[in-house]
């Protein structure tokens, strides 16, 4: 693996305005929508995990489990982009922007897969009902979970192994908010 070549420490983002009163506004309107979606989030979970009934189901435990991914993906980037947005100099390290860049992707790419086997348990329970508790079993269950943890780290490593080695040959201001 080659060393990178640049010498950038740090990315300044834009961000959406520089104008204080929107970013005001849309620190609040981000805030608000970041609580609504961990709350809404972990109450899907907790209801879950509280009631046996639903527990004991593939199809919900895969809804559980989407909501707390989704919980820990909203938290890679939003946090540090509603605290930019009240901030004059809006910057991520490089190492804060490849850990970024990991978590998104590790993260993004386990929803997607566990996306993928919740379509597989809908379609043995609508096209096979009477075979569903014989295909979809909990050890299935949990294989299609490690698959999916597996292939989101895989995916990552690899982006992130392969973004390391580029070398920026541009400025390190970006006119985005994330990454």
């Amino acid at each position: 693996m080659t060393q990178n070549q640049s010498f950038i420490t740090e990315f300044v983002l834009l961000g959406f305005s520089q104008n204080p009163t929107v970013q005001k506004i849309v620190f609040v309107v981000f805030l608000m929508v970041y609580i609504a979606t961990i709350v809404g989030n972990m109450l899907i979970v907790v209801t879950i995990l509280c009631s046996p009934a639903l527990l004991g189901s593939p199809m919900y435990f895969f809804l559980a489990f989407l909501s707390f991914l989704e919980s820990v993906f909203s938290s890679v980037i939003t946090p540090k982009m509603i605290v930019d947005t009240l901030h004059k100099r809006k910057t991520i390290s490089y190492t804060g922007c490849m850990i970024q860049l990991f978590a998104g992707h590790f993260l993004g790419g386990t929803e997607m897969i566990i996306l993928t086997a919740m379509t597989y348990d809908h379609y043995v329970a609508i096209c096979k009902p009477l075979h569903y508790s014989s295909i979809t079993n909990w050890r299935l269950c949990g294989i299609m979970v490690g698959v999916a943890w597996t292939g989101g780290f895989l995916h990552s490593i690899i982006l992130v192994l392969f973004t390391c080695q580029l070398s920026f040959c541009g400025p390190n201001v970006i006119d985005h908010f994330l990454f």
